[in-house]
């Protein structure tokens, strides 16, 4: 059973990163093109996703897992709150900078609905984490405490995607640490501490 199991895990993730490369390749996804990439059946991503939505949904859900993970969850090192989400800003930007994915997960989007829901889900979930987030930093003197922690967290996130993807679509792109600058100041206004330097920033 045990085996089985694992053989049907190592199945769906060879789809799943097949799946990514397709998108990412061609902005759009045929599920035969994902079958042939990972030398599957046709029938078999049905089978593990149900759908081409399906399968949408999973590599959506894919790129805001990683993200979660290794940038919104982490406590990142620093003295206090604003160098700690400095540090955070740069493992974002390189993040976003280095994903294949999110041009089309932030950008264009799949103009499926099915995973639009999916990407609001996200997009609420992350919201909500960034709001405890902004409300610990103000518990803990570090940024005012007039602001509201949702719709600063809502500014925050969405002005670094947006700014973020319209880099990635310049020619040549912006240096990673030109936007993280403009962003970092952009951060600073919204919470209120436009003055601040953080360590191992330039302002």
């Amino acid at each position: 059973m045990v085996t089985v199991m694992a053989r049907g895990e190592a199945a769906r993730r060879r789809l799943l990163a097949a799946a990514i490369a397709e998108l990412a390749e061609h902005g759009e996804l045929e599920v035969a093109s994902v079958a042939r990439r990972a030398g599957a059946s046709v029938g078999l991503p049905y089978r593990y996703f149900g759908s081409r939505s399906g399968l949408l949904s999973a590599v959506l859900a894919d790129f805001h897992d990683r993200l979660d993970e290794q940038v919104m969850s982490p406590r990142f090192p620093g003295d206090n709150w604003l160098d700690r989400e400095h540090a955070r800003l740069v493992a974002w930007v390189n993040f976003l900078y280095e994903d294949p994915l999110t041009p089309v997960t932030l950008g264009r989007g799949t103009g499926d609905g099915e995973v639009a829901a999916v990407a609001l889900r996200h997009l609420h979930l992350v919201i909500e984490e960034g709001a405890r987030n902004m409300a610990a930093g103000q518990r803990s003197g570090d940024i005012p405490a007039d602001r509201d922690p949702g719709l600063c967290a809502a500014a925050v996130l969405g002005g670094v995607h947006t700014t973020v993807v319209s880099a990635l679509t310049r020619e040549p792109r912006p240096d990673r640490e030109v936007l993280v600058r403009e962003l970092w100041t952009f951060v600073k206004s919204a919470v209120g501490r436009p003055d601040y330097v953080a360590k191992g920033a330039e302002g």
